[in-house]
């Protein structure tokens, strides 16, 4: 079955139920993994990953299979931890600003029993 044709990825069939086999023809090598994900999902993933070789090969001018391979994995690599830091960040600015609001909340709780005790 050949992946670049637009076929679907996934032998006619499979290898059980809620597991499934994903034929990778990727950088001149070719094999099949079985994985318990969508098979949709897994397609999806096949394409990205080769979006991402035909950018390493783009920006690196490099030809050889291994070495694409390598520098596609490290350059995803550094993506996923420049998502991991961005997204502690974001969690620490959310914590910060639910502390204020908590804060603003409780200044606002005690102004209002003090206008009760004042005027009650």
């Amino acid at each position: 079955m050949a992946v670049d044709s637009g076929e679907s990825a996934f032998p006619e069939s499979g290898p059980g139920p809620g597991r499934h086999d994903l034929f990778i023809n990727v950088l001149g090598a070719s094999f099949s993994i079985t994985a318990g994900e969508d098979p949709q999902y897994l397609n999806d993933v096949l394409e990205q990953y080769r979006l991402a070789i035909a950018n390493t090969q783009g920006i690196s001018g490099m030809k050889d299979p291994l070495k694409v391979a390598i520098l596609t994995g490290f350059l995803l690599c550094d993506e996923i931890n420049k998502l991991k830091l961005q997204a502690e960040e974001e969690q620490v600015a959310a914590e910060k600003a639910i502390d204020r609001v908590a804060s603003l909340v409780l200044h606002l709780d005690k102004g209002i029993e003090r206008a009760h005790l004042t005027n009650g």
